[in-house]
């Protein structure tokens, strides 16, 4: 049996001293509190809300190396990438998988000079990518991972035998350019992975989500946001990985000096990211297993790919002034929707084909480039000296996060003054640990050993990879999906694995981030309801508590992810009157 969330609040209780506190549980904040755990730190990482529920929740769910960050000429981060995304796959193929990706061209030599003029100071909206110019970068990406490739070199169709592949394509395409890069089908999975590894391999270290570190004095203290017990905490350097809340983060740690403009200037400047999750059948079947990446009419690169039997279609890039949680809106809905009807113009596709949308800002470096595409999407640390040191990590992306955590740790073990004792680069996460060949492989072995249907033992093997092993050896009796789901996507060992061995506190925890339920249109009021009553079990909510986590999660869904309370029963009818 795991610690309980009292068990870590009483660790700390007995004693506060830590080596660093790491404040922001996103993807970066995860990354650098393994990372320094296995140095043989002593970390305390803390979440104000449920881990990776803000950006790190809005990805666009590739895992890629930058093909457009050539024409940046970023060229170290397309390296760095290409490397990271090559690790992601090694080390978590249960979740990471290869992803042939086409994109449609029109012209022969358009933005052939876009990376060119980017050194000399070029900020305007790129040229329309052609042949040639994209013919170029994807010989870059092939010759940087000549070396440990892992995915097929890419090749080029002509306009011919493009629509032969993908018939419903824009007619005036004349190539089509196909390469590989990797998607995601549960990050938020992943993030919780990396704790439940660093749990076993560093049990001095401890993350908690719905807590908050506040100074105090002439220290810290940590504020349980489900309690509201607080404890004194002595940390010796402290890490700051909250996204784009950075900046408001570090001026409450250590308010600027007066007259210091430097200190007051940002350090972050954030863009919002919309993308959709459709029902659309066509569209599914169109892609043929492909993502088309392509430029909408605006020079901004759309992506659409098939998701988890949906399809995940994005993303607009938008500036924002004043960071906060956002909602996909309308328009950017309606942005998305024209960008895919430009590229398959036969294809109906309409707002009620959406059966999610979600958004995310972005904590990109503060920059004054006009079009948001030319914002860099690298990262550096920011230190602030002080009788406690503070290391902001300044940008950053899913696909490159242990990389930053990395270089975030080593500037860490360096104020410290300890030695690095081991590297992440080959440590597989989870349950990409020991995996087979493949999801069938595994799915396969899970059948046998616990007497699994196929589709059932399939879905446990997406889910958790080898991790499946040890959720079924502890609840196995309650292997079975729930009354009300249909798909089997979950059952109650499952909801009871994810309070008692994946921190979650909420309902909203289990079906927007531990299950992909929420983001694939499963969820129905009858499924909510019945996780809701296995959660009070385990959790011993009063009847008052758990209303109201349904009522907060219902609300939750319409608010931010456009998914209203009339979907939600329309869901909830049987399937054979649902599309009378």
């Amino acid at each position: 049996m795991p610690m309980t969330r009292q068990d870590d609040f009483d660790r700390i209780r007995q004693n506060g001293d830590f080596d660093v506190l790491v404040i922001g549980g996103g993807i970066n904040g995860l990354g650098v509190y393994r990372d320094l755990s296995l140095q043989g730190l002593r970390v305390l990482l803390v979440e104000k809300h449920d881990f990776c529920s803000g950006c790190s929740a809005a990805p666009s769910r590739m895992i890629h190396g930058g093909l457009r960050y050539l024409e940046n000429g970023e060229f170290d981060l397309v390296r760095e990438s290409l490397a990271e995304r090559d690790a992601l796959l090694r080390n978590a193929p249960h979740l990471v998988q290869p992803l042939p990706t086409t994109i449609p061209l029109t012209t022969h030599l358009s933005g052939l000079f876009n990376a060119a003029i980017s050194f000399f100071g070029w900020a305007g909206r790129p040229a329309q990518r052609g042949a040639l110019p994209v013919k170029v970068g994807l010989s870059l990406y092939d010759f940087v991972t000549r070396k440990r490739r892992q995915l097929p070199p890419h090749r080029f169709r002509s306009a011919r035998a493009t629509h032969r592949k993908w018939p419903d394509l824009m007619q005036d395409l004349r190539y089509s350019a196909t390469y590989y890069d990797a998607w995601i089908s549960m990050p938020e999975r992943l993030g919780i992975e990396l704790i439940r590894d660093t749990s076993h391999a560093a049990p001095h270290s401890i993350a908690l989500n719905y807590a908050e570190a506040r100074p105090i004095g002439d220290g810290f203290e940590i504020c349980d946001r489900e309690s509201g017990l607080s404890h004194a905490i002595r940390p010796k350097l402290i890490i700051n990985a909250s996204g784009a809340w950075l900046d408001e983060v570090r001026h409450s740690l250590a308010p600027p000096k007066p007259g210091n403009i430097g200190d007051r200037r940002p350090l972050v400047s954030g863009t919002k990211g919309s993308h959709l999750i459709l029902e659309a059948p066509e569209l599914f079947r169109a892609l043929d297993g492909h993502m088309i990446f392509f430029e909408n009419a605006d020079g901004r690169v759309c992506i659409v790919f098939p998701y988890l039997g949906k399809v995940l279609a994005g993303s607009t890039d938008i500036r924002v002034d004043t960071v906060g949680r956002t909602r996909c809106e309308d328009s950017e809905r309606d942005y998305i929707l024209a960008s895919l009807r430009r590229v398959f113009p036969n294809l109906a596709l309409t707002p009620d084909q959406v059966v999610f949308s979600y958004s995310g800002i972005r904590p990109l470096p503060r920059s004054d480039q006009e079009f948001t595409g030319r914002i860099s999407r690298g990262h550096f640390t920011h230190r602030i000296d002080g009788d406690i040191p503070q290391i902001c990590m300044v940008g950053g992306k899913w696909t490159t996060f242990r990389a930053f955590a990395e270089q975030t740790a080593d500037e860490a073990l360096e104020v410290l003054g300890t030695a690095r004792k081991c590297s992440t680069q080959d440590l597989p996460i989870g349950g990409g640990r020991d995996f087979p060949r493949d999801h069938a492989t595994l799915a396969a072995t899970l059948a046998q050993t616990f007497e699994l249907g196929q589709e059932r033992a399939h879905h446990l093997a997406q889910t958790y990879g080898t991790s499946a092993h040890e959720l079924l050896r502890q609840y196995s009796l309650q292997s079975a999906p729930l009354p009300q789901d249909a798909d089997q996507a979950v059952s109650s060992g499952e909801i009871d694995w994810f309070v008692t061995h994946e921190y979650a506190r909420h309902l909203s925890d289990v079906v927007l981030r531990r299950t992909s339920l929420a983001i694939t249109g499963r969820i129905s009021l009858p499924m909510i309801q019945d996780i809701a009553m296995q959660m009070a079990k385990t959790l011993g909510w009063s009847g008052d508590t758990t209303q109201t986590e349904i009522e907060t999660l219902i609300t939750e869904l319409h608010q931010y992810h456009g998914v209203s309370a009339e979907m939600l029963a329309q869901r909830s009818r049987p399937r054979s009157t649902q599309c009378a």
